[in-house]
């Protein structure tokens, strides 16, 4: 029969472990190491006040304690690569939110020690075209005396900035998982770029914008997902191959439904040079048998986007001939036109370091007004290079040419040097960026936009990572484990 104090004994043993420990004790049970700290679990006299006890309590089933905890520095750049490489065609500028507060808080982590500089020959060479051309542009503003005027304008230069802290910081990540990443991440922006292009061409009318509102920038950062996956398809980096080449047949209707001719032009050659890299994988029947398909796919891409090619085709032969017969700057080719004059007479005027951004901008707005009679203006002069040399000159533009030179350089010892499949795709993934954004430059905006030159950056560090970087540990806190025998790495 049970006594009289048995339901006492069992409410007792009923109570949570830790109520009446000592912090010590509750801090070695979760590490497990309660034996140790030589401390017990049986109620203390210190803590008796059933407030401390709940504060106690609540620290440790904390969530947000909790999520601190499992989320390492590898896992956070899981994530923040994710979105890197997804958000562009669909989720537009945040790109740019999270490529810029990820810089900044690598900033933090290097000036606390947990993260340490990872410095080798080609991101130094690329970091060094990058900065170049960043002082470049001040210079420009210090010779014109437009400093403060430009000050606000040069906020944009602190993606470019952020280049070699977020490139130590990216390195922690492994480099096959990062590759995969970006690989699976650009799979899906494709689908959904497709998904967004449909409703804005089919159902409100317009031209594909997918999340980045316009139908350049998100034929750009679009015509680079698809190129992700069609490398890493050939490559054999990631297995489902064929559920690649569906995300790049539906990221390419995409593009095509954006209108933008530019970077038609860009897929077809990009493409080549993916199928070139990756041709050591394949015999000659089939690379003969791989060119048939992508010749199918291509007919069949164009068959279903023909209303837009046409759309496209007709409005380039209309400006045409009203630009020739009339002389008609007001439509989109005139316009051009007319920027690439006022462009070329005001790099004349200053051809070595510019006129300086605002002063470049008022000059668009006057020539328009004086030469043309049109009261327009554009943030840019629709060529990259021309551009950056009314407003930083001949200085400038060569050093916007450097980092391109720089990084297809850097990739293409890469490629010449390494028989690596991950080596190899960090530098296919350089040489897409490079094409795609050179060739869509040639008449559009090179950098100086949001989410293009986040995604540049992306793609440059990641690429140079992947090609010739080396993995280096957090530091700090952050560093992992080591065991009783094991060292550090200096």
């Amino acid at each position: 029969m049970p006594t009289r104090s048995e339901p006492r004994i069992l409410s007792e043993h009923c109570q949570p472990a830790y109520r009446g420990t000592t912090p010590a004790a509750i801090w070695a049970r979760g590490t497990g190491k309660a034996r140790q700290t030589g401390t017990s679990s049986q109620p203390s006299a210190g803590i008796t006040d059933p407030g401390t006890t709940w504060k106690l309590r609540s620290k440790h089933l904390n969530p947000f304690t909790k999520l601190r905890r499992q989320l390492t520095p590898a896992q956070i750049n899981f994530y923040f690569s994710i979105v890197c490489f997804f958000s562009p065609p669909v989720l537009g500028s945040l790109v740019s939110i999270t490529f810029n507060a990820g810089g900044v808080w690598s900033l933090l982590l290097l000036a606390i020690r947990r993260r340490r500089f990872n410095i080798d020959g080609p991101m130094l060479a690329l970091t060094a075209a990058i900065y170049a051309y960043c002082a470049a542009m001040v210079l420009a503003s210090i010779v014109n005396g437009t400093l403060a005027a430009d000050l606000r304008l040069f906020l944009p230069l602190i993606t470019f900035l952020l280049f070699p802290i977020s490139y130590s910081t990216w390195s922690i990540t492994e480099k096959t998982a990062l590759a995969r990443i970006a690989i699976l991440a650009s799979a899906a922006a494709c689908f959904g770029a497709l998904a967004i292009a449909i409703v804005q061409y089919h159902w409100l009318g317009t031209r594909a914008e997918g999340g980045a509102g316009n139908a350049i920038v998100f034929a750009t950062v679009t015509c680079l997902a698809v190129m992700l996956c069609l490398a890493g398809a050939l490559s054999g980096i990631e297995k489902p191959s064929k559920l690649l080449v569906l995300a790049a047949i539906a990221g390419t209707i995409a593009i095509v439904y954006s209108g933008s001719r530019m970077i038609w032009v860009a897929v077809p050659i990009a493409g080549i040079v993916v199928l070139l890299v990756n041709r050591r994988r394949f015999t000659n029947a089939n690379m003969a048998r791989l060119a048939v398909i992508g010749v199918v796919v291509a007919l069949a891409i164009a068959a279903i986007g023909s209303r837009a090619i046409m759309d496209r085709a007709d409005f380039l032969v209309s400006d045409w001939d009203a630009l020739n017969a009339n002389g008609d700057h007001s439509t989109a080719l005139g316009l051009r036109v007319a920027m690439w004059e006022i462009g070329l007479a005001a790099v004349r005027e200053m051809p070595i370091f510019g006129h300086g951004i605002t002063a470049s901008r008022a000059l668009m707005k006057q020539g328009f007004h004086e030469q043309f009679g049109l009261d327009a203006g554009f943030s840019h002069f629709h060529n990259g290079f021309l551009t950056a040399m009314v407003e930083a000159g001949l200085l400038g533009a060569l050093a916007l040419a450097s980092i391109f030179v720089v990084a297809a350089w850097n990739a293409a010892r890469t490629l010449r040097l390494s028989v690596d499949p991950v080596e190899r795709f960090g530098a296919t993934m350089v040489l897409v960026a490079v094409i795609t954004y050179l060739i869509g430059g040639m008449a559009g905006i090179l950098v100086g936009h949001d989410i293009l030159d986040a995604t540049l950056m992306v793609f440059l560090i990641s690429g140079t990572y992947l090609a010739s970087g080396r993995t280096v540990a957090p530091t700090g806190k952050d560093a992992p484990a080591v065991g009783p025998g094991a060292s550090r790495q200096p």
